[in-house]
C-alpha cells in the first residue's frame, strides 16, 4: 500500500473530531470523566489505523464522487467505527450495555459529523497534485 499525505491528513482531522465526540459521549453516558478520557485515548489509536485502511480501500473504489459515494462511505465507516467503540466501551467499563449505549449514541453523532467532514474534504485539493494535473491535461486535449 502506497503512502498518501491526503489520506493521512484526512485521518488526523477526522480523528480529532471523532475523539472529542467519543470523549464527550462516553463521559455523559458513563457519568465518569476518566471513562471518557480513556475511551478517547484508546480510540485515538484504533480508529486512526482503521480509518486510514478505510480511506485506502475507498480510494480504489470505482463509485463516482457524488453524494451517493459520500453516503456509502459514511455508512461503511460508521459500521467499522461503531463495532470498535462498542468493544472498547465494554472492555473499559466492564459493562457490555455501556459499550452498546456509547456505540449507539455515536451512530447518530458520528454519521452527521463524518458526512460533513467528507463534504469538506471533497472540496479540498490537498494531496491531489497528480490527479489535478491529469484533469488539466485532459481538458487541454479535449479543446
Amino acid at each position: 500500500m502506497r503512502f498518501s499525505k491526503r489520506h493521512l491528513a484526512k485521518t488526523i482531522t477526522w480523528r480529532l473530531i471523532g475523539t472529542l465526540d467519543t470523549l464527550l459521549l462516553s463521559w455523559f453516558i458513563s457519568s465518569d470523566l476518566s471513562v471518557g478520557v480513556l475511551m478517547g485515548a484508546c480510540e485515538l489509536l484504533t480508529k486512526m489505523v482503521l480509518y486510514y485502511i478505510h480511506e485506502r480501500v475507498w480510494f480504489k473504489s470505482t463509485i463516482k464522487s457524488s453524494n451517493k459515494r459520500h453516503i456509502l462511505k459514511t455508512f461503511s465507516w460508521r459500521g467499522v467505527g461503531t463495532i470498535d467503540t462498542i468493544i472498547l466501551g465494554w472492555v473499559i467499563t466492564g459493562n457490555p450495555l455501556t459499550g452498546l449505549k456509547i456505540g449507539g449514541a455515536e451512530v447518530i453523532t458520528k454519521m452527521l459529523l463524518y458526512f460533513g467532514h467528507e463534504k469538506l474534504w471533497y472540496r479540498i485539493n490537498f494531496g491531489l497534485d497528480k490527479r489535478n494535473k491529469r484533469k488539466q491535461l485532459e481538458k487541454l486535449n479535449n479543446q
